[in-house]
C-alpha cells in the first residue's frame, strides 16, 4: 500500500527513544520530511542521527505551553509548515501507593505534560492544517483510558481528558481534509514498561497475544493513521494492545 506520505512534513513529539523515535523512523522511510522533539537538544540530535533518512532535532519541553510557537516556528523554517503532528510524552509517576499519595503538584505537572500541552500544539498546528485542506494529528495515548489503572491514575485521568477533547477537535476540522485519531498502546517492549515491571511472565500471560506488543507494530499503526488512504478514519481511538482490553 502506498501511503501518500512523500515530501509531508511531520513533527514527532518526545522522539529521543521508544515510541516517539519508532515513529519517526517509520514517518522518515515511508518518505516524509521528520522533525523530531525531545527535552534534551542532544538526546534529539543523537536521535536523529539514529533516522537513515535523516530528521531534523531541536529540544521541546511538553509541558511548556508558551514554548510551542517557538517549536513550530522551527520546524517550519527547516521543513516547512508541518502537516503531520504526532503527540507524544513520557508518562508521569507511577501512583505506587494509590492515588492518595500524589502531591498536587504532581496533578499539575501531569496536567500540564499530558493535557495542556498537547493541546496547545495541536492548536498551533492545526489553523494551517485547516488552510490548507490536509492535516493529520495523531495523539499516542494509553490503554488506561479506556481501563483505569490505579497505578498509573496520574495517567488515566489526564490522557482521557485529552482524548475527550481530540473527539471534538476532530468533528469541526474533519471537513477540512485534517484527521484526528488517538493511539492506546498496551504493554508495548518500552524501557517505560520495562522500569513499571509490566513484563512479567504473569502481566504476558493476560495478554492474549502472549507477548508485548514492539515498537515497530505501534509505529506502523501510527504512519497508517498519517496516511492518504486513512483519510477517511478521524475521532477514532485504536488500541494497539494484543487483545488486552476487555472493554468493548
Amino acid at each position: 500500500m502506498q501511503l501518500g506520505l512523500t515530501g509531508r512534513v511531520a513533527l514527532v513529539t518526545g522522539a529521543s527513544k521508544g515510541l516517539g523515535l519508532g515513529i519517526a523512523k517509520a514517518l522518515a522511510a515511508e518518505g516524509a520530511s521528520v522533525a523530531i522533539s525531545s527535552r534534551s537538544l542532544e538526546r534529539a540530535q543523537a536521535a536523529a542521527a539514529a533516522i537513515p533518512q535523516g530528521a531534523f532535532a531541536t529540544h521541546h519541553d511538553a509541558r511548556d505551553v508558551e514554548a510551542v510557537p517557538r517549536l513550530v516556528a522551527e520546524v517550519t523554517d527547516a521543513l516547512g509548515p508541518i502537516e503531520i503532528a504526532v503527540l507524544n510524552s513520557g508518562g508521569p509517576p507511577a501512583a505506587t501507593d494509590g492515588a492518595g499519595s500524589l502531591a498536587h503538584e504532581q496533578w499539575r505537572e501531569a496536567y500540564e505534560l499530558l493535557l495542556l500541552g498537547q493541546l496547545a500544539l495541536v492548536e498551533a498546528v492545526l489553523p494551517g492544517m485547516r488552510e490548507r485542506g490536509w492535516g493529520r494529528i495523531v495523539s499516542i495515548s494509553s490503554l488506561v483510558v479506556r481501563e483505569p489503572s490505579s497505578v498509573l491514575v496520574l495517567s488515566s485521568a489526564h490522557r482521557a481528558g485529552l482524548l475527550a477533547a481530540l473527539k471534538t477537535i476532530a468533528s469541526e476540522s474533519a471537513r477540512d481534509g485534517v484527521t484526528v485519531n488517538t493511539l492506546l498502546p498496551g504493554l508495548i517492549d518500552t524501557d517505560r514498561v520495562r522500569e513499571l515491571g509490566s513484563n512479567t511472565p504473569m502481566r504476558l500471560a493476560a495478554i492474549p497475544a502472549g507477548r508485548l506488543g514492539t515498537v515497530e507494530e505501534l509505529a506502523a499503526a501510527a504512519a497508517f493513521l498519517c496516511s492518504e488512504p486513512a483519510a477517511y478514519i478521524t475521532g477514532t481511538a485504536l488500541a494497539v494492545d494484543g487483545g488486552a482490553a476487555r472493554s468493548i
